[in-house]
């Protein structure tokens, strides 16, 4: 009967290990605004119609109610102090505690291109051996990845919705953003953040191999893949 309120179906599949743990906090914060949205119409309606304008009946002046006031306050906060109790975990495993990464990709954001580089037979990026990949970027499934991000011109955002993964880049800082994918496929790659009239066609692919294919792929293109020793 309620199927229709079950936003998560809604939402892209889950490929990563941390993409349940975002849904959850999601679902939550859904279903509070949900019931908000339906209580204040509620109220709006019951008021309108209780208050209305009625014969012989003068409108008087109210100064306020103290009790209401302190509820009012008091459980809007309590509902953001929940909300940070829930989420906390979830952030600080996201944004805080990352790993050491098993795969290291350096991104490079520009209008309106993605660019990835990829260390070369000597392991380390800055070289003469280090690969470049325009648009696409390829991955291992079930080993930790570590994007090291910079901006060249405007801000710009990566948003991979599988794996609910979004981090805006910054011109002249490098940050960092990490996940596992669960899941082998193709999944779109767009820019999650106005950067100008080329902004919509700003999009790639994220492409997350078997180990057997990635060893392949890395050694087709001459890349660093320390599982195999190279």
């Amino acid at each position: 009967m309620f199927k229709w309120l079950d936003m998560l179906a809604l939402l892209p599949e889950q490929a990563s290990t941390y993409a349940a743990d975002v849904d959850r906090v999601f679902y939550v914060i859904y279903y509070i605004t949900f019931f908000v949205f339906f209580l204040v119409t509620f109220l709006l309606v019951w008021f309108v119609i209780k208050y209305r304008a009625k014969p012989g009946q003068r409108a008087i002046y109210s100064h306020g109610n103290n009790t209401l006031e302190i509820v009012w306050t008091a459980v809007p906060s309590a509902v953001f102090i929940i909300l940070f109790l829930i989420s906390a975990s979830t952030w600080a495993n996201i944004k805080i505690f990352k790993p050491k990464g098993d795969v290291e990709v350096r991104l490079i954001a520009k209008q309106f291109a993605w660019e990835y580089y990829y260390p070369g037979p000597d392991g380390k990026f800055d070289s003469d051996d280090d690969v470049q990949i325009d648009g696409d970027f390829y991955v291992p499934v079930n080993k930790k990845v570590v994007l090291r991000m910079q901006g060249t011109d405007v801000i710009h955002s990566i948003f991979i919705p599988v794996l609910r993964l979004k981090q805006d880049i910054l011109p002249g800082r490098e940050i960092t953003a990490w996940f596992e994918a669960t899941k082998t496929g193709r999944f779109e790659v767009p820019c999650a953040e106005l950067c100008g009239p080329g902004h919509s066609g700003m999009k790639g692919w994220l492409n997350v191999l078997s180990e057997e294919e990635y060893q392949a792929w890395a050694a087709e293109n001459g890349v660093s893949n320390p599982e195999s020793g190279n």
